[in-house]
């Protein structure tokens, strides 16, 4: 087979392939993905399946899919298994290495592919998130030994044996603080180790024009003595507000899932259109909502008025006691949290989803409820086309991980001027 033309990259700790998504809309072609999880892998799969029938034109199966009619395993006849072989579901470790690199190289050879341009991903940020270490006291195993701090070092094996130009090395804010600075320590002596120049930044995904206040740790290197630098990234902050990402979406009730598969591209902002989250041929799925029992909705209507009428939090200590089921009044008081429909950014879209939505409920008191996946995943500038597998909890915890496509895809963009 012939070389792919372009550059090329690897996703580590891929998830739901965020950083992925926004590298390929950049023009990168991806050479693999290693997610250990298999709810995110198989979601990495149904992508590649649908990357690969739109250059076929041939996403009418696809959309059969989407609305049910065929099976994941018909849509896959008509893939290639070389397609789905670039997503590697398998636990990174010096055990398993080994064959993950074996693999890599198979595709590398077959695809006829010499230089790997990029590598990108960052390991599962729990270990280091300030919320987790918050949490560690009621964990089996404390945060400062948990393993994953050490995952980093899988991330410089690939470093090592695949020598790209460039990495991209994504984080939470908290990894800089992890084990007193520590951790952070270590990472980059590791990075300089393999023989890489290294530059670590603090970026808001707001500034690159997602509607979402999202602080990051940007780690960017290239070899060294290459004359690669850190971009300069132009901030873009949107004028658009949140409820720009929401309202063309149908109401839906708790419990309920509603989704259209015709389609409804008239009714879209323009930021949507804008940055192609809808297009014409687009179907709306994963517009399931949990189901928040009543007590939960008398809270939700109480902190959607509170917000709506004056912009203040409900804390907890203040909810009458009837509604109050937890001892616990002086930490997370502010557990109940109204996404910011007016602003021009909301707070940070988390995993915690997967467990409940008391921290993302929606600004609309008609339908007082918490948010569903597919507005978790529009705030997360997924395009509609993006299909997550699994549970509603897996998909919520999907979409929590990853990096928003739109700040990833102005971060390929800059790295590809430097590369080609």
């Amino acid at each position: 087979m012939d070389s792919k033309k372009g550059l090329n990259f690897i996703d580590l700790f891929a998830g739901a392939g965020g950083l992925s998504e926004g590298f390929i809309q950049a023009g990168f072609n991806p050479i693999a993905h290693v997610e250990m999880n298999k709810a995110a892998a198989q979601t990495l799969e149904t992508r590649a399946a649908y990357l690969y029938l739109k250059d076929q034109e041939s996403l009418s199966l696809y959309r059969m899919y989407e609305r049910g009619e065929i099976s994941r395993e018909k849509m896959f006849e008509y893939v290639p298994d070389e397609i789905i072989k670039t997503v590697i579901n398998a636990e990174m470790s010096a055990k398993t290495l080994p064959s993950i690199f074996e693999t890599v190289d198979e595709i590398m050879y077959e695809e006829n592919i010499k230089q790997v341009d990029v590598i990108v991903g960052g390991p599962p940020c729990q270990a280091y998130s300030l919320v987790g270490r918050a949490q560690s006291s009621h964990m089996l195993v404390p945060m400062e030994e948990d393993p994953r701090n050490e995952l980093y070092k899988m991330y410089t094996s690939f470093l090592k044996k695949y020598k790209p130009n460039m990495f991209v090395f994504e984080n939470v804010a908290g990894i800089t603080s992890a084990r007193d600075g520590q951790v952070f320590k270590d990472l980059q002596n590791a990075l300089k180790k393999v023989g890489y120049d290294v530059v670590p930044k603090l970026q808001n995904a707001a500034d690159f024009g997602v509607l979402q206040n999202r602080k990051r740790m940007i780690i960017i290197g290239w070899r060294e003595g290459a004359k690669h630098f850190y971009p300069k990234f132009k901030k873009c902050r949107s004028n658009a507000i949140v409820w720009d990402l929401l309202r063309d979406l149908d109401k839906v009730e708790r419990g309920q899932e509603n989704n259209r598969y015709k389609s409804s591209y008239d009714d879209c902002s323009d930021y949507v259109k804008k940055n192609k989250i809808r297009t014409e041929d687009d179907l709306v799925t994963h517009h399931i909502a949990r189901t928040n029992n009543d007590r939960d909705i008398q809270i939700y209507k109480m902190a959607i008025e509170a917000y709506t009428d004056s912009g203040k939090r409900i804390m907890y200590d203040q909810l009458p006691d009837i509604l109050k089921t937890h001892k616990n009044q002086s930490s997370f008081k502010d557990r109940f949290k109204v996404v910011e429909g007016n602003d021009n950014a909301c707070h940070t879209v988390l995993a915690h989803l997967a467990k409940d939505g008391h921290y993302f409920i929606h600004p609309d008191i008609k339908q007082c409820r918490s948010i569903t996946v597919r507005e978790a995943a529009r705030l997360q500038t997924f395009p509609d086309n993006y299909y997550f597998e699994g549970s509603r909890g897996e998909k919520f915890k999907q979409i929590g991980n990853a990096v928003p496509p739109m700040m990833a895809k102005s971060i390929a963009e800059e790295i590809k001027k430097q590369l080609v």
